[in-house]
């Protein structure tokens, strides 16, 4: 008796021991399997060493396309030879549809709005506050923008709404942080004369984010808008990447949120890719993260303690660097 006992507890053991190690079906590195698909999946979240020193952080925001269609596809080689050699959020989702609400995420640490076509102005904490206030420089380079600190409406192939320094009270009241927007020309010009900012928030035009046809085409093939980022990220980002100002800097380039049919986790899940200073190489994490996370790393990064919205309590993503 006691030693089927015995032989039952042991079989039980081993059950909860295998459970443990292996019981979650976790996200595959590419991004575009596994049923990682919400918070508490993967490890916990760790904070970002503090042995990270980084003086710049830039982020890139492409648009509407879920991992699925970017991973591992080849209209995208530049990308995706960066997701292969650096880090890959591989659990990773936009926070809802249609793209302002996930640029509002990204910088004010709050949905705000789901009309593309918003015309309020945001009062509340954000991205510009805190790094004004913690002394902090940032630009926001938008391609096709008409001229530094344009704050009118969309001007095809610039959206207004991919823009969203230009609904925040901070910069409607103040022309000095108005003219920190700028065209997309001017980071160049920046990174080869050793100004960029702390903070760049770099955007493609509708052509060049993977939105529309390149050339402003009635239609195109979706590989010819994925290849079209694809060599916009590869002559634009690429030079920053083969700056000595890269040295310092830790770059983020995501996707705003997926396909409009993909409603998982609110705005889908996206490939995003982390890389430089102290970033780890050929990483993935399946940890499960959404924009606000984005918006803390930013901010932890370059050591600001003003953490707007959502992003006070958001899974850190000190995971990525070593």
């Amino acid at each position: 008796m006691r030693s089927k006992l015995a032989l039952a507890l042991t079989l039980t053991l081993v059950t909860l021991a295998f459970a443990g190690c292996g019981g979650v079906n976790r996200q595959t590195a590419g991004g575009g399997g596994g049923n990682a698909t919400g918070p508490g999946v993967g490890p916990p979240p760790v904070p970002v060493p503090s042995a990270v020193q980084v003086n710049h952080v830039a982020l890139v925001v492409l648009e509407n396309h879920s991992a699925s269609q970017v991973l591992g596809n080849p209209a995208m080689p530049f990308f995706n030879s960066l997701a292969t050699q650096h880090s890959l959020a591989g659990n990773y989702f936009g926070n809802t549809h249609p793209s302002i609400g996930n640029y509002f995420m990204l910088t004010t640490g709050a949905i705000v709005s789901n009309d593309d076509n918003f015309t309020g102005i945001i009062t509340g904490d954000n991205i510009a506050r805190a790094l004004t206030g913690a002394g902090k420089t940032w630009k926001a380079y938008m391609e096709s923008l008409p001229g530094p600190g344009f704050l009118g409406g969309d001007v095809y192939p610039y959206a207004k709404h991919h823009d969203p320094f230009t609904y925040m009270s901070d910069v409607l009241d103040s022309g000095a942080q108005a003219a920190k927007i700028v065209p997309l020309g001017q980071l160049i010009a920046d990174v080869r004369s050793g100004s960029l900012p702390a903070f760049s928030f770099i955007i493609p035009n509708k052509e060049n984010d993977a939105h529309d046809c390149p050339g402003n085409a009635p239609t195109c093939p979706d590989d010819a808008k994925l290849s079209a980022a694809d060599n916009w990220l590869r002559a634009n980002i690429g030079p920053l990447i083969g700056s000595p100002e890269f040295a310092s800097t830790v770059l983020i380039i995501t996707f705003d949120e997926g396909v409009d049919t993909d409603l998982a986790n609110g705005g889908g899940q996206i490939a995003t890719v982390l890389l430089g200073a102290r970033v780890k190489s050929g990483f993935r994490s399946t940890t499960f993260y959404q924009h606000e996370s984005t918006l803390r790393l930013i901010l932890d990064l370059l050591n600001v303690g003003d953490h707007p919205g959502a992003s006070a309590g958001a899974p850190s993503m000190g995971e990525f660097f070593q």
